[in-house]
């Protein structure tokens, strides 16, 4: 089934929300769709990579759908039911929460053969009928409660299914060469790239978060006054073929590039290419198999330190590029909101490329801001002026992560439409190559 046919409809499966108002039938609706699309996304798979981990930071597919089942279980249902998930359940699908006890450490997870897939998917059945159930019967004094918590459980599973879509990645690129198998049939857009150009943002106060206005993540907010200087920022994401002048000009050989940290993992893992890359660095493996690096097409799969070792390079290399260095995430924030943020138009999920394309020559100024790739940027992961988590349980969502982590904006071809916005602060540890992750240009002026 196309990610695009996925039906939203003010009905939970298939039967009509009787007596519900509209506000409930809208969110009896977007979860049914969300629940809906993560078993799509798994649907491509034969039954043993559903059981897969292939690196301690790829969960098997199992347990993205068993985990996000877990949560609206343990948030929304016990505290309001007298549902209770069975112990074992607690024990395989809790992710990091402290205050939920016992669980498998991360990277066992795929050395578990209990619960079963068919066991997952039953216990996502059971749960879905429940969740229907409450959404209809909760009075009108608990419906804004109910529909916070609800909101935060359906982009919890738009993260996991971003997250399920690069694991499966990773899961399917491990085979022997020659035996991968290819997640979606089809030929990935090909176009030449608009020319690279520089847009001059002005700096100064400005506001940055969100206002408050619809949900969001404790992460983005308080809305907040920050200065910038003035900058410039690049057009569009660096491409394949800019990336391998940086490679044949022996970027991944020369120290003087690199941060220390950033040296001594490349050499440690022998770094010479972003991740997925053929030995002769022709091909590349993608979720529609084994293809010929394109020219053309955004960077991908590189880590922050790649991306600041190329940003260093390029200045110091090329006079056009003079100065140039990754953003800080208040510059990004800025320049989207000045110069166009369009998840609309954008290289998301829906798109179904599961990988970068070319931004196209008619491409708007702020081009592939939407999608595409996460932009790393040079700010660490930290708590905006004012931050406070979200209350309860859900406190240990995002605060406590506030450590040894890089910010990345702009969402990838891997981020559901609905999810994405230009305040969303992504984060990852600064050697992350898994993801996919890009590269986007800024300099002082």
């Amino acid at each position: 089934m196309s990610l695009v046919d996925i039906p939203v409809e003010d009905t939970f499966g298939g039967e009509p929300v009787a007596g519900a108002s509209d506000l409930r039938a809208a969110l009896h609706s977007r979860y049914h769709a969300t629940r809906q699309l993560s078993i799509a996304l798994s649907e491509p798979l034969a039954p043993e990579e559903y059981r897969i981990q292939s690196m301690p930071d790829v969960s098997p597919p199992w347990w993205n759908l068993g985990h996000t089942t877990w949560f609206f279980a343990k948030n929304i249902l016990e505290p309001r039911t007298s549902y209770r998930l069975p112990g074992r359940l607690e024990y395989a699908l809790n992710s990091y929460y402290e205050t939920h006890g016992d669980r498998v450490p991360r990277h066992q997870r795929g050395l578990l053969s209990s619960p079963t897939t068919p066991e997952v998917l039953e216990l996502r059945r059971d749960v879905d009928q429940r969740m229907s159930d409450l959404i209809a019967d909760t009075d009108d004094d608990g419906w804004a409660d109910l529909d916070f918590l609800v909101t935060t459980g359906i982009q919890h599973e738009q993260q996991h299914q971003e997250l399920m879509v690069t694991e499966i990645k990773h899961i399917l690129s491990v085979n022997a060469p020659g035996a991968c198998r290819t997640y979606r049939e089809g030929v990935l857009p090909t176009t030449s790239p608009s020319p690279l150009s520089w847009h001059a943002v002005s700096g100064g106060l400005r506001h940055f978060g969100s206002d408050d206005r619809s949900w969001c993540w404790d992460n983005e907010q308080p809305r907040h006054q920050a200065y910038n200087h003035d900058f410039e920022i690049s057009s569009r994401l660096v491409t394949t073929a800019e990336y391998l002048e940086f490679i044949e000009d022996g970027g991944y050989e020369d120290p003087l590039l690199w941060l220390a940290n950033g040296w001594a993992i490349g050499c440690e893992r022998s770094w010479s290419s972003p991740l997925y890359w053929s030995q002769d660095r022709r091909t590349e493996f993608t979720l529609r198999g084994e293809r010929e690096l394109d020219p053309c097409a955004p960077i991908q799969h590189v880590s922050y330190y790649e991306a600041d070792a190329y940003a260093t390079w390029r200045s110091r290399t090329d006079a056009a590029y003079e100065g140039c260095r990754l953003p800080t995430e208040r510059e990004w924030e800025q320049a989207a909101s000045e110069l166009g943020f369009a998840p609309e138009t954008g290289n998301l999920l829906e798109s179904e490329h599961f990988n970068s394309v070319a931004a196209p020559p008619d491409s708007q100024p702020f081009a592939q801001a939407a999608g595409d790739l996460w932009e790393w940027t040079s700010s660490h992961y930290e708590p905006y002026p004012g931050y406070r988590p979200f209350e309860g349980d859900l406190m240990e969502y995002n605060g406590k992560f506030m450590d040894n982590q890089r910010v990345l904006r702009g969402g990838s071809c891997a981020t559901p439409r609905s999810h994405i916005r230009s305040t969303y602060r992504n984060f990852w540890p600064a050697d992350t190559r898994f993801q996919f992750s890009g590269i986007r240009l800024a300099r002082s002026i």
